[in-house]
């Protein structure tokens, strides 16, 4: 089978696959908007870090800056993925904000309870996407990127989890 590469990848970024050139495009164009939805969440989470005020400052505080970790930590993995399929991956904050799906948030003020749940329903966002990348890498026979995110599927639900009980009302049952 001869492989046809892409006209945007470079002959020295050429990485040697056993993936068709259809699956490379498929994958990576997948992965790279996880990574440009990961590099969004990750500074929204460290804005709200950033901003958070009230009585759970700290404990909130802790929080946000625990999951930005997290998910900062999935960029590289991401990254380095597209190009072990021989992708090219983001080379910009342009090309991030034009994959990106996960909002940015510019107010000035965002009261703690509302920054919770907005990180929480990307979250879900988050966790809705990495399924469907999930599907178009098992359907490319990439075992590799799906064993990938399922881990980081796990993640972004625990990060959900979290967010939902810690924006809860006191004293009831609902969010």
């Amino acid at each position: 089978m001869t492989k046809v590469k892409s006209a945007s990848i470079a002959p020295e970024l050429d990485t040697p696959t056993d993936l068709p050139q259809q699956s490379v495009d498929k994958i990576s164009a997948a992965l790279n908007t996880l990574l440009a939805d990961a590099f969004a969440l990750y500074l929204k989470t460290k804005n709200f870090h950033w901003h958070i005020s009230g009585r759970h400052f700290r404990d909130y505080h802790l929080l946000l800056d625990e999951q930005s970790d997290q998910i900062f930590a999935t960029t590289d993995a991401l990254a380095e993925r597209v190009r072990k399929v021989g992708g090219v991956t983001l080379r910009s904050i342009g090309h991030i904000a034009k994959l990106q799906t996960i909002e940015d948030n510019n107010e000035d003020y965002v009261p703690p309870r509302e920054m919770l749940r907005e990180l929480m329903n990307d979250n879900k966002k988050m966790a809705a996407a990495m399924r469907k990348a999930h599907k178009i890498v098992d359907d490319c026979d990439d075992a590799a990127s799906a064993g990938l995110l399922e881990n980081f599927i796990d993640e972004t639900e625990r990060r959900t989890w979290f967010l939902f009980e810690a924006s809860r009302q006191e004293g009831g049952n609902e969010a």
